[in-house]
């Protein structure tokens, strides 16, 4: 089943229904409003929700319409919590070295994340907005899932059965700032814009065996300005899974149903896959030649993430977004 939310005047949005080619919708707001509403009441809605997508699939659905990702919000516009890790320690050393900090050996064995905003999250085809070029913009291509209700202190094994949906992600970076904010010791805040995630959400039985119950085993593909950046396998050298992430956060408190685990930047130590982010190519560039050749992105560069299936049918559909000059009241 996959999942989408079409631009409304509510925060929202509206649910939708996705046809697993990607090229029709059926609308769900009869069954429920909102994606956000439906992962709070998931036992009950989600059988109705797949009778819809059975239908939309065998071409039986009435009222259905042509699914167009330029109209849609990420499938969740805004969460009680989105968590975001760092389950790619490969991508953690680099970036580090850029900053010329050290990677502390408790990061090999247990799990980092932060809390990121997810009070408004982007549409996969909005604009990367930020006020000042010289910020130093990156992508950060990432796969992540959501939850329903997570106890306390819930187990690795438990926290499997609590993994509901799977997207991409692109989480935005401001790599100048961020020196100077971590350096205060409270984590990352004005150096991550806003999140986009994939036009649609997808329930684990979509991606067959390319998930192994704790990861999705496929290339995840990023352009910037149409030229690819890289392929690596979000299955390789994770060092930690989703519901080992899960589990993690869940140390002291209750998880809310709509909470979304991020895995952190994908990257593989076989470097010729290339990389998900432009910094980590910038210290492979550093390392190989003593100087960091690629530029971060400026204003009118376009990025794309996206995951294909062994078929070659994308499974999420892409973001697509160009990074824009904010100008206040445009």
């Amino acid at each position: 089943m996959k999942l989408a939310t079409l631009k409304t005047a509510h925060s929202d949005g509206e649910l939708i229904i996705v046809s697993r080619d990607l090229r029709t919708a059926v609308s769900a707001k009869a069954i429920v409003p909102s994606l956000r509403e439906a992962m709070e009441r998931w036992t009950m809605i989600e059988p109705r929700l797949r009778l819809l997508s059975d239908s939309l699939n065998a071409g039986q659905a009435s009222s259905s319409f042509v699914f167009e990702p330029g109209k849609v919000e990420s499938p969740l516009p805004r969460t009680f919590q989105w968590c975001d890790g760092s389950a790619y320690l490969h991508h953690a050393e680099l970036v580090r070295k850029a900053r010329n900090a050290e990677m502390p050996e408790q990061l090999y064995h247990d799990p980092m994340l932060y809390q990121g905003a997810s009070d408004s999250f982007i549409g996969p085809r909005d604009p990367i907005l930020v006020a000042d070029e010289s910020w130093g913009i990156d992508l950060e291509a990432e796969v992540a899932v959501v939850t329903d209700d997570v106890p306390m202190g819930v187990s690795v094994e438990q926290a499997r059965t609590h993994i509901k949906l799977v997207m991409l992600v692109n989480d935005v970076s401001l790599r100048n700032l961020m020196p100077s904010e971590l350096a205060k010791g409270f984590g990352f805040l004005v150096s991550k814009p806003s999140t986009a995630f994939s036009p649609v959400a997808v329930t684990l039985d979509e991606l067959g065996a390319a998930w192994d119950g704790g990861k999705l085993c496929l290339p995840l593909v990023s352009h910037v300005n149409r030229e690819l950046l890289g392929r690596p396998d979000a299955g390789k050298d994770c060092y930690f899974d989703f519901p080992r992430l899960i589990s993690h956060a869940a140390t002291s408190r209750e998880l809310r149903a709509g909470t979304i685990i991020g895995s952190g930047t994908v990257s593989n130590r076989d470097t010729s896959v290339g990389s998900a982010c432009l910094q980590e190519k910038r210290m492979l560039e550093k390392l190989a030649t003593g100087e960091m050749k690629t530029a971060l992105l400026r204003f009118g560069d376009t990025v794309q993430v996206e995951m294909f299936d062994g078929s070659g049918s994308s499974i999420f559909g892409a973001i697509d977004q160009q990074v824009r000059k904010y100008v206040p009241g445009a």
